[in-house]
């Protein structure tokens, strides 16, 4: 590699160079199951940094075929899309500024993370409403790749719908401004003679004459992150041609964003939480409907493992939130030992509302509150608790979001092996559904626990397995093709919020067919005629590869 940073010093990039084994090796992997060790770590200072790195790649990938470049920021990324054995280029080092913000608009670069972010925004009542899960931890670099949604996607829908406008490189190494296009617009765009009207003209044939296909391909289910979202990019009723929307849950794979404008919402000023204890979950069929019918801002579960973690290990709570947090903790929960002495409730629903003032809020939850008392029979529930204020719901919300941390935490001889962790179906199926999602993590003897987004039938499961023994590696194979035949038999996605990368890129011909996943190629190869970006990722992802890299050493 020492020939190819002198050549890229030549031709003026100025950010830093780092092929150290200590950091090959923390950027081998991401938050996924998978370890690929990279060649060089590479950190432009500035966009003109990153294209003349694509430039150079695209000038020598004949001479070096195994040259490659793979995007990366905080590498929270659990589906392995953030790792390469090539070039990784790390925006969180240098491209991290918020360059602006107001009540209605925010631009910034993509190695910002979200938490800085949102503090700024907060500082002007706004909010970007795809609040990831891991907003303390990722970047809006990696919430513009994925797709990213979260507790508030519900009310507010994911990124792909507050993104107006980026700045990307394309194969070509030209940083291009990207957003949406008239029909005149296209017009002219595609009449341009250089790369960037090449691949406007040769997008708009694949679409338009692959059109009714593509629009029915469109999976079914309020959140999806698989594949290339070519149904949103044109419009033949609305004329409008948006590139935006093929590269945001690209996963880096058609090119390199350095810059992402973002649309932004009224920040609520007030929640509250109505929560509903299931003795089983026969009857979510019918109470799902009741509940989304009063518009919740955020309706999410955890199931009975959960709770029975949060309760075996509350001494552990103490050291991730601190001494104040963790004994207002245990004085909110002395209420709910009532509760669990009539037994451990299969489910634990929690359903948030927002309002301008606490009595706006109290009185949605008051509403939902008593039309669920009058049917509580038919809906089998232990029991209700109220949290009409911020301070009192907190408690639910920490054993939903740490669970995972706390599960992860203490079983030492185990690792996070995220392989069937983002499913969605449609609520009305839940009643059925999730009984046999049990069943199957039971018969593969997996350590796992449920919970996830139950308004939009979207569950992280992410059982914790000893991945350096082959008894275990050869569970994901068959496990994971039980679950995701029935992911795709509830007409599901594989994935509602964390992507395809290695992990579920090889199953896209059973969830799209071959047609479709020829045509998610196809778009690959425009955008990429070199395939310099992120390889094996995506709808080039095969299963062979990816076991292969499956991580040994932790």
């Amino acid at each position: 590699m020492d020939k190819i940073i002198d050549e890229l010093k030549k031709l003026g990039f100025s950010g830093d160079f780092d092929d150290t084994a200590d950091t090959l090796a923390a950027y081998s992997h991401d938050a996924s199951m998978f370890e690929i060790v990279p060649k060089l770590v590479v950190a432009p200072k500035t966009a003109k940094d990153v294209a003349t790195l694509v430039d150079y790649v695209a000038k020598n990938k004949k001479k070096h075929p195994q040259l490659s470049l793979t995007a990366r920021s905080a590498g929270t990324d659990m589906s392995g899309a953030a790792i390469n054995d090539s070039i990784i280029v790390d925006f969180k080092k240098y491209l991290n500024k918020i360059i602006s913000v107001n009540s209605k608009l925010a631009v910034t670069q993509p190695g910002a993370f979200f938490r800085d972010f949102d503090e700024q925004t907060a500082k002007h009542n706004a909010l970007l409403p795809s609040f990831p899960a891991s907003r303390d931890l990722c970047t809006v670099g990696g919430m513009i790749n994925n797709n990213s949604g979260g507790e508030k996607s519900l009310e507010f829908g994911k990124t792909e719908k507050y993104v107006p406008e980026l700045k990307f490189v394309f194969a070509d190494g030209i940083e291009r401004v990207v957003k949406p296009l008239t029909r005149i617009q296209l017009v002219a765009k595609m009449g341009q003679k250089d790369f960037e009207g090449t691949v406007y003209r040769q997008l708009f044939d694949l679409i338009e004459a692959n059109y009714d296909t593509i629009k029915a391909a469109k999976p079914r289910v309020s959140k999806n992150s698989t594949g290339y979202k070519l149904w949103d990019v044109w419009d033949r009723e609305t004329g409008v041609f948006d590139l935006t929307q093929a590269i945001i849950g690209a996963q880096g794979t058609l090119g390199l964003v350095t810059e992402g404008t973002f649309k932004l919402v009224e920040r609520p000023q007030h929640s509250g939480l109505l929560v509903l204890f299931m003795k089983d979950i026969d009857d979510l069929g019918s109470l799902i409907p009741t509940v989304l019918k009063h518009k919740p801002a955020t309706f999410e579960s955890f199931d009975d493992a959960t709770l029975w973690l949060s309760i075996k290990f509350m001494p552990s709570f103490l050291k991730m939130l601190g001494p104040v947090r963790f004994i207002h903790l245990l004085l909110t929960l002395i209420p709910d030992g009532l509760q669990l002495l009539r037994g451990i409730p299969k489910l634990v629903l929690m359903v948030e509302f927002t309002g301008h003032t606490e009595d706006e809020v109290r009185g949605k939850i008051k509403a939902l509150h008593k039309e669920l008392g009058m049917q509580r029979a038919r809906y089998e529930i232990n029991g209700f608790e109220e949290d009409p204020s911020e301070g009192a719901s907190e408690k639910f919300w920490i054993m939903r979001r740490y669970s995972f941390q706390l599960l992860r935490s203490k079983v030492k001889d185990k690792h996070t092996a995220p392989f069937i962790d983002d499913l969605i179906v449609n609520p009305e199926y839940l009643a059925e559904f999730l009984p046999q999602i049990r069943k199957i993590i039971k018969k593969y003897k997996l350590m796992a626990t449920i919970a996830g987004h139950m308004g939009d039938g979207n569950f992280h499961i992410i059982p914790l397995m000893k991945l350096e023994d082959p008894r275990d590696r050869k569970k994901l194979l068959p496990a994971m093709r039980e679950i995701n035949e029935l992911v795709l038999k509830y007409k599901g996605s594989l994935s509602g919020e964390h992507n395809d990368g290695l992990v579920r890129g090889p199953w896209l011909e059973e969830m799209y067919g071959k047609e479709v996943v020829g045509l998610f190629r196809q778009t690959k190869d425009i955008f990429d005629p070199q395939h310099i970006f992120n390889p094996h990722k995506k709808a080039n992802a095969d299963w062979d590869y990816s076991y292969s890299h499956i991580r040994e050493h932790f």
